[in-house]
């Protein structure tokens, strides 16, 4: 095992990004008391266009506004309604971060969506995804990583004593790699993109936002080894979905920091989130099959929800985030 440093606290413990719910301020205050070494800027969708992963991410795109038509977002030949309402939304939380997170220092965490899940959820304006359309990816790659660099710079110029850790959302990467993205009529899939491909995208984004890169992924099959040759920091999968140990293994050895995903982000009706025990144990169980010692998993690994929680009551988003702080510390007692 190197002995890598990673840019968060031992046995830290942080959310995925999105909550349930509309009032950003009762969001921001929740994440700050429940993850206070590792919080993070909500998310809340439930709020509406603009607010789901692919608005918010397109709204940060530089000289390529978008726009929504028939419940898709766009390609648009002018900034409009649809994306001042995104960008007011992203005020909004800025704002809140900045009033709530005042003085804080450590590292916080921001999300938005990577190039390729953004590549495979904006529509050219003739229609299709950008993603049949090489030209159209490599335009909206170099906007996502000038639009990025921008954002992080502003949250640390409103939270200046804190580290900024970003957070690129690829839940559609596996597919992309894999030729699973259907065309618009649904009847048939684009072509698969190539690793190489994939991998310069998502470096040119990483390498452009000048500071720790975390790759989270809640899909299956998660390619570990190209986001780690793409220079992320750190990978964060869903651990019920880890089937092949092998190559998640080796990128750990290699230096790179896991995000687990240990608490499911919805329950049946009734059904309470997992202990802080049962959270840590799952990932001590996950340690151990790789043959890593105990001590260094609170070192390597931030505890997490599998996904976002904005699908969750807010009782049970609340628990999830405390389970994941509470296993955090359990894992950090560990010698």
């Amino acid at each position: 095992m190197t002995g890598t440093p990673w840019p968060w606290p031992r046995g830290a413990a942080t959310g995925v990004g999105s909550l349930p719910g509309t009032d950003i301020a009762e969001a921001q205050r929740v994440v700050l008391g429940e993850l206070p070494d590792l919080p993070h800027l909500p998310e809340l969708p439930a709020r509406g266009p603009g607010a789901d992963m692919i608005g918010r991410g397109a709204a940060l795109l530089v000289d390529l506004p978008v726009e929504l038509y028939a419940a898709r977002w766009r390609a648009a030949s002018r900034p409009g309604v649809d994306l001042r309402r995104a960008l007011d939304l992203w005020e909004r939380d800025l704002d809140q971060m900045t009033e709530q997170a005042d003085g804080y220092q450590g590292p916080f965490k921001v999300q938005v969506a990577g190039p390729w899940t953004l590549a495979a959820g904006i529509d050219l304006p003739i229609g299709g995804r950008m993603l049949r359309d090489p030209g159209a990816v490599r335009d909206l790659t170099a906007s996502l990583a000038e639009g990025l660099a921008g954002h992080v710079a502003e949250v640390r110029n409103r939270i200046p004593a804190a580290s900024v850790l970003l957070q690129l959302d690829e839940p559609s990467l596996p597919a992309v790699l894999a030729g699973r993205v259907p065309t618009e009529s649904g009847f048939s899939m684009l072509p698969a993109v190539e690793t190489e491909t994939a991998e310069a995208a998502l470096r040119a984004v990483i390498e452009k936002a000048g500071v720790p890169v975390v790759v989270h992924c809640c899909a299956p099959r998660v390619p570990v080894d190209l986001i780690r040759s793409a220079g992320a920091a750190a990978v964060g999968l869903d651990l019920a979905l880890v089937e092949d140990l092998d190559p998640l293994g080796e990128a750990l050895d290699a230096g790179l920091g896991l995000f687990a995903g240990a608490v499911a982000a919805t329950a049946p009706q009734d059904a309470r989130p997992p202990s802080s025990a049962e959270v840590a144990d799952r990932v001590r169980g996950l340690w151990s099959r790789l043959g890593f010692p105990p001590s260094t998993v609170a070192d390597q690994v931030v505890v997490t929800p599998a996904c976002g929680l904005a699908g969750a009551t807010p009782e049970y988003a609340r628990a999830a985030l405390r389970a994941c702080r509470e296993a955090g510390q359990r894992l950090s007692d560990v010698d």
